[in-house]
């Protein structure tokens, strides 16, 4: 029987990747629970393509979702245009009003203390 439990959900997403995929999506949960350590996972929108679904971070509403793809790891945040990104972490083609994303590809350094700035000051937006 599966888990319904959305963080063995996401570790299980985690575990099943044997490649870099896997390990930067890990990397980047940790970083989320450095940042906030009161951030709930949830797993939305799952469907017969893609079963295990979307590791989701929430703190009063969605923080950032964790999409995976062949070539890369995309971190899209849900209000990511209102926050300030000073050292030019948002590197994702999304330039629309509302979302902004990281895309994380193989072998690719992501600035850890830029990343977690980004999520304190999402958290801090979605409290209002």
């Amino acid at each position: 029987m599966t888990s319904e439990n959305p963080s063995e959900l996401i570790t299980a997403k985690i575990k099943g990747m044997t490649d870099w995929r896997g390990e930067a999506l890990a990397n980047v949960r940790a970083l989320i629970h450095e940042a906030d350590p009161h951030v709930v996972e949830a797993v939305k929108w799952r469907k017969p393509t893609n079963p295990s679904g979307v590791p989701v971070w929430e703190h009063d509403g969605i923080i950032c979702t964790g999409e995976t793809y062949k070539d890369k790891v995309k971190l899209t945040f849900a209000k990511g245009a209102a926050l300030d990104d000073p050292s030019g972490v948002f590197n994702g083609k999304d330039t629309g009003a509302t979302r902004r994303s990281i895309d994380i590809r193989e072998g690719a350094s992501l600035d850890e203390e830029a990343f977690r700035a980004l999520v304190k000051a999402a958290v801090a937006l979605n409290a209002g």
